[in-house]
């Protein structure tokens, strides 16, 4: 039956649901009940598929059944179901039956689900008064009982129309979030892109210490995958905001990824991803699209870090890049170490503390490649932006720079980055070389003749000669219109002669 199912049709019902609170509940809030409740309605439909197949096969052993399911990959109390939810739909109290629902499957599942649902309550009145937040539920709750949305394995087999229908939905959210999205989500391509350039190997640990909705992270593992067909690597991230960090646990859970640790909290005050001395862990692949120059960052504490993070300089009070890409240096693996961040243009080129920190880390040799990116391809901000790459144990210490910034599809709201994009950029920096226009490699000497400024326009040459003007030509042209307009203006009298004028 797999071969029925379209992408399209259940992305088209995850986003219908959505129709229920629009127009009464602002989007930024009803994201979470869309997505927690496509969350609920996947477990309970592989719960319940697993049961029947179960009672199916053992059919005088109801004990046997009962205990096979103690050994789910999730466990589900029997009135915390979907099901039971949506046969109740039209009495009083969904909000608080769906908050009960959610409070006892996290209790059944403390390892995997600890507090992921607590910044979430379907009995909050942000939804309304009672009744009109008992209608909006009833409808959710109706929405997803829908054909298209049966999320039994029996039905789907290996497909990841679930996981793919969530992320459909975070990319939906993030394009009318405006300046919200940046919160929580990366564009596909420039996480594609990171991913592709990292190009994580098998028994390789990732980390993305600002994961927003896990995304990137996952497409590091993806690549596992599609070369090894293994699932053989861990994933690391942390996020601050509890409600984001709860969607990327959800998110990790509906693509497969149990190999994962995902913390919360604020990575620069206060990082949770350590080994077992209490120092920072170490990671392959270390890839984030932080927060742009974020203001209050946590200057007051660094520079008594206790990690050391910031020994190379302390980034300015009011710009946090520099924090988060020095926190992204100190936890790659001294061999295999390699990091991908996305930057604002103006941390490659500002000067003072943040001018001494980029000194510091090309003269360590640890910049490998730096890609300038079409501007308004990020929601919530039209500014372009760029990627670094570092790496540990670079072989050589030229620096590549790529200028991207032409090249992208244009959209109504947003720019893109094709595959023939990725593609080039990954190809210019596996061939290591110049390239007309595009891109050039520098020497140590060169950026420190510029005063190791970054600004790509100081490498890149994409200025394009105009054509020479054949003056003579042009003369000719002219005098040949000037002839034509005086015939043109003669017959005009005449005409106007003959009208009486």
């Amino acid at each position: 039956m797999t071969d029925q199912i379209k992408q399209d049709d259940v992305n088209k019902a995850v986003w219908g649901a959505c129709d229920t609170f629009r127009g009464t509940v602002a989007a930024d809030i009803y994201k979470d009940f869309v997505l927690t409740m496509l969350f609920l309605k996947y477990i309970s439909d592989v719960w319940q598929d697993h049961y029947d197949a179960y009672a199916k096969d053992y059919p005088d052993a109801p004990e046997l059944v009962t205990e096979m399911m103690r050994n789910e990959r999730f466990v589900l109390p029997a009135d915390a179901s979907f099901t039971a939810l949506y046969k109740r739909r039209h009495e009083p109290g969904n909000g608080e039956r769906i908050d009960q629902a959610l409070h006892a499957i996290e209790e059944a599942n403390i390892g995997k689900l600890r507090d992921v649902f607590q910044d979430i309550s379907f009995n909050s009145n942000k939804l309304g008064e009672e009744k009109q937040k008992n209608d909006l539920l009833r409808h959710l709750l109706e929405d997803f009982e829908k054909p298209e949305l049966n999320m039994r394995p029996s039905r789907i087999g290996d497909l990841d129309v679930i996981g793919n229908a969530y992320e459909f939905l975070i990319k939906n959210f993030a394009s009318d979030a405006g300046r919200k999205a940046g919160e929580f989500y990366t564009p596909p391509e420039v996480s594609q892109l990171m991913a592709e350039i990292m190009d994580m190997n098998e028994g390789e640990e990732a980390c993305d210490p600002t994961c927003g909705s896990g995304s990137l992270l996952m497409k590091c593992g993806r690549r596992v995958v599609a070369k090894s067909g293994s699932k053989k690597y861990a994933l690391y991230g942390q996020e601050s905001i509890g409600s984001t960090w709860a969607l990327a646990k959800m998110n990790m859970f509906l693509h497969g990824e149990d190999n994962h640790r995902i913390e919360w909290g604020d990575t620069i005050r206060n990082p949770k991803l350590l080994d077992a001395e209490d120092r920072l862990k170490h990671f392959d692949i270390v890839v984030a699209n932080p927060p742009f120059s974020l203001d209050k960052w946590g200057h007051d504490t660094a520079e008594h870090d206790r990690f050391g993070r910031f020994r190379r300089g302390l980034p300015p009070r009011t710009k946090g890049d520099y924090a988060f890409i020095l926190h992204m240096v100190e936890t790659m693996k001294p061999r295999t170490g390699r990091m991908a961040v996305v930057v604002p243009h103006g941390v490659l080129f500002r000067g003072s503390s943040e001018g001494a920190i980029r000194r510091k880390l090309i003269e360590e040799n640890l910049l490998d490649v730096v890609i300038g990116l079409p501007e308004k391809l990020f929601y919530g901000t039209g500014i372009p932006a760029a990627i670094l790459i570092l790496r540990k144990n670079r072989p050589t210490n030229d620096v590549l720079f790529i200028d991207a910034s032409r090249e992208f599809k244009s959209g109504k709201n947003q720019n893109q980055l094709t595959r023939d994009h990725l593609d080039k950029i990954i190809s210019t920096i596996q061939a290591g070389e110049s390239a007309p226009k595009y891109a050039h490699l520098a020497t140590p000497e060169e950026i420190a003749g510029n005063d190791w400024n970054l600004n790509i326009p100081r490498y890149v040459d994409t200025f394009e000669e105009e054509e020479e003007i054949d003056l003579v030509a042009v003369r000719a042209e002219r005098l040949k219109l000037k002839d034509e307009l005086a015939t043109l203006e003669l017959k005009m009298d005449g005409y106007l002669k003959e009208l009486g004028f």
